[in-house]
């Protein structure tokens, strides 16, 4: 019966953004400083920074959470209960990494929504996500990455849309939109999240660091950084991990 939780400790193995082994610090995080005894430790602040852009990069979808307002409102007028003014709303949001050099997020906002009306009316904004790996075992979601953008929403102006080929990003990632802005159907707008603040959850604490990335960090990571860092699982294959596990038995 050792072997589900076995296998379920290999798909847990820190990303390769780390330049060191599988961690095992307990309840303690690191200093940027790689030199620790025996090469093992939790990824620092930079890399678990470089391991959110890189999910930014490769994610799609997220959760979009604002604040109703406390009072009904002309600007934000809709067939709503009064009782959930100053409640959260989370909902599934499409966005995109159309703005690499500043880890800004792009979305393609609705106006006639909830989530825009609320920011309109003063709400704060956070967009939260987690990593989805490619292998198909079992696996325990909380041993992944997950992490929540606090900041506001900026209208891209028509130059930036042009000139950073925002639309067709946007459609890489998503082919399937039909409501950019033009359609007959809903007014959009392009919008970028603003990333004000970053909080990072990379799994459990014996393995992963937990806390706040500052946004110098976060805006300074570098291209090669991400195409060089590979997520858990990223890569990962039924053959492949299991030749892995026989391995790690020396099998």
């Amino acid at each position: 019966m050792i072997l589900p939780f076995a296998i379920l400790s290999l798909l847990a193995q820190s990303a390769t953004c780390s330049l060191l082994p599988w961690p095992q610090h307990i309840f303690s995080n690191p200093t940027d400083d790689p030199q620790v005894k025996d090469g093992y430790r939790i990824p620092t602040v930079r890399e678990s920074a470089v391991m959110a852009r890189r999910m930014l990069r490769y994610e799609k979808y997220g959760t979009l959470s604002t604040v109703f307002p406390e009072t009904n409102s002309s600007m934000t007028l809709e067939n709503r209960p009064d009782s959930v003014g100053g409640s959260p709303l989370g909902l599934m949001e499409y966005f995109a990494d159309c703005e690499p050099s500043t880890g800004n997020p792009t979305i393609l906002a609705i106006t006639i929504t909830s989530s825009y009306k609320n920011v309109m009316a003063g709400s704060n904004i956070t967009l939260s996500l987690r990593w989805h790996p490619n292998y198909h075992h079992p696996y325990s979601p909380a041993k992944l990455p997950r992490f929540a953008l606090v900041g506001t929403l900026e209208t891209l102006s028509e130059e930036e849309i042009k000139t950073q080929s925002i639309s067709s990003c946007y459609s890489k990632y998503h082919p399937d939109v039909f409501w950019k802005p033009g359609n007959d159907i809903h007014e959009s707008i392009w919008v970028r999240l603003a990333v004000k603040e970053i909080y990072w959850f990379g799994g459990f604490g014996d393995r992963a660091y937990i806390g706040w990335i500052s946004k110098e960090t976060w805006t300074n990571v570098t291209e090669e950084e991400i195409q060089a860092c590979r997520l858990p699982g990223e890569h990962g294959t039924k053959k492949s991990m299991w030749n892995n596990f026989l391995r790690k038995l020396e099998l």
